[in-house]
């Protein structure tokens, strides 16, 4: 008689094999694109050309091609910006912090997740650009000595560390990546034609790996220093973009719970973002043995964890601004939940609030259709509440003669449409070209965390 004997979950099923994880992963690769991979990645290149012609009227037009006015000086811009800086955070806490606590459950998710960090920092820094309106003189925001008058930037100012961070936050994104690349672009490069553009590529990235001890005690050191690295940008990163926000005096602003609430919503809308992405790769490729409901699971519950503290914030703000005794305080509050915007803030408690509640079932987070929706819900609802805390604090000034609404044009959703094309459009392009699964890291766990039967005599 067989059965199947495991402590937890196996992190790998179908009883898989070394070459197995090889050919399933490099197939994707040194194969010809798929039917379905070109409707994509067409699909995608329509709305990053629609997103362009709308970028060129706001920098040639001007910023007044925005709905902005006197009232509301941000708007869909900086909402955009700080959603797309919280989607990026998944894949460093996937990346660094699970490394440094060993959790082996990030192997096959590791890889898509930093690409995914890697090209939403694009995106955000997109509309860093977008806002500056001349983009071509970006160069004067430098912090270096220049010719063109006394500028010099405010130090003091959070909006100069928002660049530093995040520009940290890419780098050391970036580097760590590529490091866990070179094992797999060495595998692709030893299958490879002689001779070919593929193998000269891929050999070229590979800087020389041949797989051997010398080469494996580095690359788990390089990892490791810069996971050590990355996990302090986890915090630092939403913690700054917070300040953007709580160092102002504008009620439903200035407040200290910003820093950890915005932290732990960018890892809530991160890991929505992951599993909205891998949910689909994993169909797309036929990745179900690599990617399976033990990862989609683990990635629930740190939904739930995160949501429910996101759920906390929501509700301790309004006692802070009851306790508080300042009526511009209240106000601000009162007005979010019943004023003009109501309908933006009761959409993000029900998508924030609510629907990840629904992951303490066992059903429901290990249910695939179910967990795609709550996953773009969950994005639905994050981006909501940027919204809200942005436009609702600002459209009610504390003259009612300075109160103004915020309506978007074509152009401001047409900026956002240009983020969305160039995310997918760089997602697709990785998708084909560099494995989606890290292999190596795969293989590391394939005889402790993988699907296997044991005998046992009746």
């Amino acid at each position: 008689m067989q059965v199947t004997s495991h402590v937890r979950e196996p992190l790998v099923t179908g009883g898989k094999t070394y070459h197995d994880v090889t050919e399933d992963v490099c197939r994707q690769v040194e194969g010809a694109p798929s039917t379905l991979w070109k409707f994509c990645f067409g699909f995608s290149l329509i709305i990053f050309g629609v997103g362009c012609f709308s970028l060129f009227k706001t920098w040639t037009v001007g910023l007044g091609v925005w709905g902005l006015n006197k009232t509301v000086g941000w708007a869909w811009d900086i909402t955009n910006f700080v959603w797309w800086v919280g989607i990026g955070h998944a894949g460093t806490l996937i990346s660094a912090v699970l490394l440094l606590f060993r959790q082996k459950w990030r192997t096959s998710i590791n890889r898509a997740a930093e690409a995914m960090t890697i090209f939403a920092v694009f995106c955000a820094g997109s509309f860093i650009l977008m806002h500056m309106g001349r983009t071509w003189l970006a160069n004067w925001a430098l912090p270096l000595p220049n010719t063109y008058g006394s500028l010099w930037v405010n130090f003091n100012s959070p909006l100069v560390w928002d660049v530093f961070a995040i520009s940290t936050y890419l780098s050391v994104s970036m580097v760590f990546w590529y490091i866990g690349l070179i094992p797999d672009l060495a595998t692709i490069r030893d299958r490879a034609k002689e001779g070919s553009i593929s193998k000269m590529m891929y050999g070229a990235f590979s800087l020389g790996w041949v797989g051997s001890s010398k080469d494996w005690s580095r690359y788990e050191t390089v990892s490791l220093v810069l996971a050590g690295l990355s996990t302090p940008l986890v915090l630092s990163v939403h913690t700054i973009v917070s300040m953007d926000f709580a160092t102002s005096v504008i009620p439903g602003w200035h407040t200290t719970i910003f820093p950890p609430y915005f932290v732990a919503g960018a890892i809530f809308s991160g890991f929505a973002m992951v599993l909205t992405l891998m949910l689909i790769t994993r169909k797309v490729y036929n990745l179900q043995d690599y990617i399976t409901i033990a990862h989609v699971e683990s990635m629930n519950k740190i939904i739930t964890l995160t949501g429910s503290i996101v759920g906390v914030a929501y509700i301790t703000e309004f006692f802070i601004a009851y306790y508080s005794g300042v009526e511009y305080e209240s106000y601000c509050f009162y007005n979010r939940m019943t004023g003009p915007y109501w309908w933006a803030y009761w959409s993000m408690m029900t998508c924030n609030v609510i629907s990840p509640q629904l992951f303490w079932f066992k059903s429901v987070r290990t249910n695939l259709t179910a967990t795609f929706i709550l996953s773009i819900i969950v994005n639905i609802g994050m981006w909501f509440e940027r919204f809200v805390i942005i436009v609702s604090s600002l459209h009610r000034d504390y003259l009612p003669s300075s109160w103004r609404d915020f309506y978007p044009t074509i152009y401001d959703i047409g900026d956002y449409i240009f983020s969305f094309g160039l995310f997918f459009v760089c997602f697709f392009l990785f998708a084909k070209f560099l494995p989606v699964v890290n292999m190596a890291e795969v293989k590391s766990v394939l005889k402790s965390s993988s699907e296997r039967k044991v005998k046992h005599n009746n």
